[in-house]
């Protein structure tokens, strides 16, 4: 976590630390495409931390190969389970067994420039047919109607899922006539000039500066956006609204997890700051600061959020926003869909022959 969010996190972490003084908390920043490599050399080098922070995907792969402690029962101790939601909490289980506990949620929307929009007298995209249009009307010299991002990691594939989705496929699904069209979407806003080919390496921190700098006037991004924007860009007038739909609404859940190292020498001290840390006024104050949404349902409807137009768009688009539930093998299946991404924006591929190649790497990685 780095900007907002890291400010936030070291701001609850100096906080622990001024009421428990016996603790001291280090924290590491490593890079979000970088994170699931250092931690596997970590594993096999004998050198991890005490906490983790993971992306909810993930967690089950990395219990999966003995690297989490098994918290099941301090969790059943704890008994707070009934106060997530079940898509964030299902996340934080492996083979019945609790391996962590979920720490926030975002999920996606489409942002937009005001300034744009009215001059052009458009509005938000609610359907595909309209965001081609519309992303037609906003480009203009060298601002680009729309921006995503395609990059070669977990971030391409987050931000691809619900175009899939809204198709009412699958990965099960992918090579069909749903899953085609969700790629050729993208595929044609690059190629009719409505979206930058440069989406193939723009991280999702890219795509929000290319909004920022007004050379796209509408994005796909998460909440975290929100204070980093405020921030650098205190006079860009902006909003947002849900996501385009197709045959149906679709959004992503995104978001972290906390989680322990198997063999920590300190599993019970990280046990007492995981649980601080979702106190309701310890959690509340972190997840405003860092732009987060709370995967603690009760709190979602806090007026923090529910009273805040521009939060309680994504409030709303986390009602249909689906978690990356794919089991174990879900790394090497996100990496096939970036393979996926990269082969046929770039031009490699038909779109066709990608999706076909993509659904052959899938179907053996997914749960039986």
């Amino acid at each position: 976590m780095s900007d907002a969010n890291g400010a936030a996190l070291d701001t609850q972490m100096a906080k622990y630390m001024e009421a428990h003084p016996d603790i001291k908390i280090e924290r590491t920043y490593i890079p979000f495409a970088d994170l699931k490599q250092k931690l596997l050399q970590g594993a096999a080098a004998g050198q991890l931390p005490d906490v983790v922070l993971i992306d909810n995907p993930d967690h089950s792969s990395f219990a999966a190969l003995g690297i989490l402690a098994d918290l099941t029962d301090v969790v059943k101790a704890w008994g707070q389970e009934s106060n997530y939601f079940a898509g964030p909490w299902a996340s934080t289980v492996f083979q019945g067994r609790n391996f962590g506990i979920p720490d926030n949620s975002n999920c996606l929307v489409n942002w937009y420039n005001k300034t744009f929009t009215e001059a052009a007298g458009v509005q938000p995209p609610t359907n595909w047919e309209e965001l081609k249009e519309t992303a037609a009307t906003l480009t203009q010299g060298e601002r680009y109607g729309f921006a995503v991002s395609a990059v070669k990691s977990e971030e391409g594939t987050f931000q691809w899922l619900p175009f899939l989705w809204m198709t009412g496929e699958d990965l099960a699904t992918l090579d069909s006539e749903g899953g085609r069209a969700a790629l050729q979407l993208w595929v044609d806003l690059v190629n009719d000039g409505y979206m930058s080919r440069g989406i193939l390496n723009w991280t999702q921190g890219d795509v929000k500066g290319q909004f920022v700098n007004g050379l796209a006037a509408m994005m796909v991004n998460g909440p975290w956006q929100i204070p980093v924007i405020k921030e650098e860009a205190p006079d860009l007038s902006w909003d947002v609204a849900t996501l385009p739909a197709q045959k149906q609404g679709a959004s992503i859940l995104g978001g972290e997890n906390t989680a322990i190292i198997k063999g920590s020498a300190h599993i019970e001290a990280a046990w007492r700051l995981l649980t601080w840390r979702q106190e309701p006024e310890n959690l509340k104050a972190y997840l405003l600061q860092a732009g987060k949404l709370p995967s603690n349902a009760a709190m979602a409807q806090d007026v923090a959020w529910t009273g805040d137009p521009v939060l309680n768009v994504f409030i709303e688009q986390l009602k249909v926003a689906k978690p990356r539930n794919y089991g174990p093998n879900y790394p090497e299946i996100s990496n096939a869909i970036q393979e996926m991404l990269q082969a046929a924006i770039s031009g490699q591929k038909t779109v066709d022959a990608a999706v076909a190649e993509a659904q052959a790497k899938i179907t053996p990685l997914l749960p039986a």
